[in-house]
């Protein structure tokens, strides 16, 4: 019997010692993040690469707009998305109270009652009032496992909130300045559709002159309706885009109140901080960090499934149930405890083992191309943005350069110089379309402040 104890002993204690490794915390693997910005060139010193980041700015600070602010507050309060990742949250609250609970005795009241009869005899009537208390000893780590991976899921859910959260305050930021664009290049088309209509009659009356044909005119006219048919399909656009950012918000399709585009003013120093920090600020990298940190501690529960459990049941009450009657009842007290080795189970075991390490790597993979996704997105951003600081600069100049041209070209066919009115309505096109782009150049260099504030994680707060 000493022989077979001291073997168990032994037995238990390599057991404890193989253990070890259950109890240990999650730690980041090594993440290589130097040049996730792919070594970004700053444009006329509007962009500042340090230890400080834009993400840092509370949105209130980046979109001071008045009237977009009042939108993302509404957004923030009532969009679909955002409200379902907090009742996320508060699952995920649940599930680590949970968790938390199972280190505590369970207490349950298990009452019995019966009536026996012998040989046609009186019936007895004998019950049990009995409390079950029932505690499981965590040697070897389930439990604990259990509540980091809950509380994992917890951060998880949290990260994923606040991810929400930055899409929600930029794709409303977007909407907005979309529509703000549409407003100007509609304004701009309207102008031009009433400056045709002038030009019309300006035809019209040099045909009567003898200085124009017949064809002049009806080009002119042609012209005209061209660019008169562009103002229903902006207002069209500018329709669809109110009931988009109407349906964000939660709210019946309607008008959306809103600024002039010539008006924002959006941060012109541009800070993206260091590469690591996208690890830090960034909700969606902090969330698959998260998933990660799950998928560790899952598979020290399912490691901890091949040691023995250990299990104390107790039991408190009342019986009148002692082999004869006895009226009123006793009370009966029992305590037992179990250790329970798993033997035949081990494959079963072995299979839970496998799927959890593979989810880990899964989850690996996943963390890894997060990262590199977020670096991806600051790239392109800031790429965006030097785009448009270049773009404006030569639309400037190319807008300046055309409005001379329809000057020139419209002078010279008045005075009948050798001007013709097929260049006269070139220029006034490549006019009209320049100033388009100029409004979309000015957009997308805002846009691209916008993408660089998600990216680097910011809108959290």
């Amino acid at each position: 019997m000493k022989g077979q104890i001291t073997l168990y002993t032994l037995c238990m204690v390599a057991a404890l010692m193989s253990s070890c490794n259950l109890y240990k915390q999650y730690r980041r693997p090594e993440v290589k993040a130097d040049g996730l910005f792919r070594d970004p060139v700053a444009v006329n010193d509007t962009l500042v690469t340090d230890t400080n980041t834009m993400a840092d700015l509370p949105w209130e600070e980046v979109f001071t707009d008045p009237q977009l602010q009042s939108l993302i507050r509404t957004g923030l309060e009532r969009n679909t998305d955002l409200q379902t990742a907090l009742l996320r949250v508060q699952e995920a609250q649940a599930g680590l109270m949970s968790s938390r609970l199972a280190y505590l005795p369970s207490f349950n009241l298990a009452p019995q009652g019966g009536v026996s009869s012998f040989d046609k005899s009186r019936g007895n009537w004998t019950y049990t009032l009995p409390v079950v208390a029932g505690w499981e000893i965590d040697l070897f780590g389930k439990l604990l496992n259990s509540k980091r991976a809950a509380k994992a899921a917890l951060m998880q859910s949290e990260a994923y909130e606040q991810a929400v959260r930055t899409q929600v305050v930029s794709a409303i930021a977007n909407y907005y300045y979309t529509l703000l664009m549409l407003d100007e290049q509609l304004e701009i088309t309207k102008e031009t559709a009433l400056l045709w209509e002038k030009n019309v009659e300006t035809m019209k009356a040099m045909k009567e002159a003898a200085m124009v044909n017949e064809a002049a005119v009806v080009q002119s006219e042609a012209n005209r309706y061209m660019i008169a048919a562009n103002v229903p399909e902006l207002e069209s656009q500018i329709r669809q885009f109110e009931n988009a950012l109407s349906l964000l918000l939660r709210q019946a399709p309607r008008f959306v109140e809103r600024g002039k585009l010539k008006d924002q003013h959006l941060p012109e120093v541009l800070k993206t901080g260091v590469s690591m920090q996208l690890l830090s600020r960034r909700p969606d990298v902090k969330a698959a960090e998260m998933a990660l940190t799950g998928t560790f501690y899952n598979a020290n529960v399912a490691r901890s499934a091949f040691y023995p459990q250990l299990s104390l049941t107790g039991t408190g009450g009342w019986t009148n149930d002692a082999g004869v009657i006895v009226n009123p009842g006793k009370m009966i007290v029992s305590a037992v405890g179990s250790l329970t080795q798993p033997i035949f189970n081990r494959g079963a075991n072995l299979a839970r083992l496998r799927i959890a390490k593979a989810q880990q790597e899964e989850a690996l993979l996943q963390f890894e191309q997060t990262i590199l996704n977020a670096g991806g997105e600051v790239s392109d951003a800031l790429d965006s943005y030097r785009a448009a600081e270049v773009k404006l600069k030569l639309r400037a100049q190319q807008v300046d350069a055309l409005q001379k041209s329809v000057e020139y070209t419209q002078e010279l066919l008045v005075l009948g110089g050798s001007s013709t009115y097929l260049e006269v309505l070139t220029a006034q096109q490549s006019l009209l379309s320049a100033q388009l782009s100029a409004v979309f150049d000015r957009f997308q260099r805002i846009q691209s402040v916008v993408s660089l504030y998600r990216a680097l994680g910011g809108g959290t707060e």
